[in-house]
């Protein structure tokens, strides 16, 4: 996807949007719907707000809806976009953050600290968890900030409350049989024997026993075990908005997708935390949900699910990670689709083609992608194979 203006997607651009930040009378930071995005529109949204810089927040879905609002705007605005790819800028010179290798996240805290300001390592090493590249080497200096501020590594799952049985029933960062069902969950630590406190070997029965279980999925299973890694080993924050960067790389992505005005107060540090967690329980139970109930077909290269209710991305990311037998998977509704893929695929350009053909409007990268689309879901569908 291609975009106007200069590009800004590594950390020597970081001075070059310090700059424009600087001179801005008024900013506005427009993040795409995911995790990462969100989370750096928030870490660079707070180092505005620390030099007194007004600002304000959105996100968006698609390309074209980014376009729309941004052509809008008067010239004496700033416009920053993070995560869109897009082209028409009316300004040639608008900061862009694009989704690329390097995590949004990671940018947004370079910026900030060209600011001047004290960022938030933590909201960006969760941000840059939410687009599964923690531990990259372009994590490390989030990571070092983030151990100043008392961020360890524990053994156990990655989830964004102490109460497991809650946790491990709606983290989306993995799918099990107990997946969406708290109850069930309760029934398989019972078999366990966990002590009322957990200590360090308690916790390890308990990532066993969520590695096993996701990891028995047949066809997906090498992804499986590359993906359930994520969830494992996480990284505790001590007083903290939630119990583990995993987990709140979990909620952000949550609430970016289906509460993005709940996600972005979390974002901007304010009190959000338990309309927060009520938007990732009802976005994880859907995706279970869907990821279990939706009707799948295989095709060269490309396995789809069709759902009637489902969040499409999450969906998707699930259902490439641990069910899909071919390295491009998409989940589609009767106007949604979400797309995922193991390596890069050309997702987005293929995205781009399709609602050309039929009609809507999208927002990609190489690897993954989001459409709302016109018309018949299965020529959709058609549609997409024939440009991927």
């Amino acid at each position: 996807m291609s975009t106007t203006g200069r590009a800004t997607t590594d950390a020597d651009a970081a001075s070059d949007i310090a700059a424009q930040l600087r001179e801005a009378g008024f900013v506005r930071l427009f993040a795409n719907a995911d995790g990462d995005s969100l989370a750096a529109s928030g870490v660079l949204a707070r180092a505005l707000d620390d030099r007194g810089s007004p600002f304000q927040v959105s996100v968006v879905e698609t390309r074209e809806a980014y376009a729309r609002r941004r052509d809008r705007l008067n010239d004496e605005t700033l416009v920053v976009s993070v995560g869109i790819g897009a082209e028409g800028s009316t300004a040639e010179s608008a900061p862009t953050i694009r989704a690329t290798d390097r995590p949004a996240s990671v940018t947004a805290f370079d910026v900030a600290r060209e600011l001047g300001s004290t960022a938030d390592a933590v909201l960006a090493l969760a941000g840059a968890a939410s687009s599964e590249r923690v531990g990259a080497g372009e994590t490390a200096p989030l990571l070092e900030a983030a151990r100043e501020n008392g961020v360890e590594r524990r053994p156990g799952v990655g989830i964004p409350v102490d109460d497991l049985s809650n946790g491990l029933a709606h983290s989306t960062l993995f799918h099990a049989p107990f997946s969406g069902d708290p109850g069930a969950v309760q029934a398989a630590l019972a078999e366990i024997d966990l002590p009322a406190e957990l200590d360090a070997d308690a916790h390890r029965r308990v990532a066993s026993l969520v590695a096993l279980d996701a990891t028995d999925v047949g066809t997906a299973d090498v992804r499986a075990a590359e993906a359930i890694g994520r969830a494992l080993s996480p990284y505790a924050i001590p007083d903290g908005p939630f119990s583990t960067v995993e987990g709140y790389a979990d909620v952000l992505s949550a609430v970016a997708c289906d509460a993005p005005g709940t996600g972005i107060a979390l974002a901007l540090g304010h009190e959000a935390r338990a309309d927060a967690l009520s938007a990732w329980r009802s976005h994880a139970a859907g995706a279970h949900e869907g990821l279990r109930d939706g009707t799948t077909g295989r095709y060269d290269g490309l396995f789809v699910a069709r759902v009637d209710d489902a969040p499409v991305r999450t969906t998707a990311r699930l259902l490439r990670e641990y069910r899909s037998p071919e390295p491009v998977a998409m989940v589609v509704s009767d106007d949604e689709a979400g797309v995922t893929a193991a390596d890069d695929s050309g997702v987005g350009r293929a995205l781009e083609r399709a609602v050309a053909e039929i009609g809507g409007e999208f927002a990609g990268t190489s690897q993954r992608g989001y459409a709302r689309f016109d018309g018949d879901t299965k020529a959709f569908i058609a549609a997409f194979r024939e440009a991927l």
